[in-house]
């Protein structure tokens, strides 16, 4: 509740940039795997144009990079993207809404990302270890190159995580989170 409170004035701000650049609502709810495969809406503010998801599904070519490139489409080749979602993106404002999971209790400061229900068969049998933990804000992956380390890694990573967990790991992660967040290592 804090974090929300100290990010208001952010929030804000984010706010009015989305709304003065572009037609749409300032968050968009994108559906991810929580804990024990519990369907959640992972709120982020909107980087990209309003009918980016069914651009996103009527554009064979853009689907079949966004799936073939792990799920992730670079911001340079990223049509839908806004002037504003860019800079959301490169700064890590887009995820500050996630605030409101971690108060909601479907995810937590620290853990393994969220991922969508696309990205389950990089799991493969060790699906259920994943998932056996709340999805986190920040975590091992993030804080390693986040964007700039792709599946099997980020699986690998994520999954030694979760089998290694420790209250000081996750203390160290949130104390490199800012360092790597104001560097923007990883971002898309």
């Amino acid at each position: 509740m804090i974090g929300i409170i100290i990010a208001a004035p952010i929030i804000a701000l984010v706010a009015i940039a989305i709304k003065l650049e572009s037609r749409g609502p300032v968050f968009f709810a994108h559906r991810r795997l929580g804990r024990n495969g519990q369907p959640f809406n992972c709120w982020k503010f909107r980087s990209m144009h309003e009918d980016a998801e069914t651009r996103l599904h009527s554009e064979a070519t853009l689907r079949s990079f966004y799936v073939s490139n792990g799920f992730k489409i670079p911001q340079h080749l990223d049509p839908r993207i806004t002037r504003v979602g860019r800079f959301l993106r490169k700064s890590s404002l887009d995820e500050l809404p996630q605030l409101w999971n971690v108060l909601c209790g479907e995810m937590s400061l620290v853990g393994p990302r969220p991922i969508v229900a696309l990205e389950a068969t990089h799991y493969g049998e060790d699906l259920p270890v994943l998932l056996s933990y709340r999805p986190g804000l920040t975590g091992a992956w993030a804080v390693h190159g986040r964007s700039h380390i792709a599946y099997p890694m980020r699986a690998s990573i994520e999954l030694q995580y979760v089998r290694n967990w420790k209250l000081t790991t996750d203390f160290g992660i949130l104390l490199r989170t800012p360092s790597v967040v104001i560097k923007q290592r990883g971002a898309l």
